[in-house]
């Protein structure tokens, strides 16, 4: 009886330090400090990042309307240097991570906008 017990704990313990590894609500990997990975707009623009490259489509015909390079300034700082397809326009954004789902933003007009995680 106690080696079952035993064996439950050290189960239980290494289900717990997996889940500390990877949260699967975001996909294996996945790290609350990234911001890699799928964003969408209350527009219906999803915004993707991954490896310093960024890039924003439309959600129902997959139209390209920007390009552009990112900075991950710190843990909850993003920069995001911006070339809009759609107006032939360079421009920056300041994004806060204010939880591991939500961005808020700020573009070098003043313009806000916040981005959610796209969950898998």
């Amino acid at each position: 009886m106690r080696h079952r017990i035993r064996l439950l704990a050290v189960a239980v313990m290494a289900i717990g330090l997996a889940a500390c590894q990877s949260d699967y609500r975001y996909g294996p990997g996945y790290n609350s400090n990234s911001i890699e990975g799928v964003w969408l707009d209350p527009n219906g623009i999803q915004s993707s990042f991954s490896n310093g490259t960024f890039q924003t489509r439309t959600t129902d015909t997959n139209t390209l309307l920007a390009t552009g390079r990112y900075t991950q300034i710190n843990p909850r700082l993003v920069q995001i240097d911006i070339r809009s397809l759609v107006r032939n326009t360079n421009s920056r954004v300041n994004c806060t991570m204010v939880s591991p789902t939500q961005l808020n933003c700020t573009s070098s007009s003043g313009g806000q906008f916040t981005l959610t995680r796209r969950l898998v």
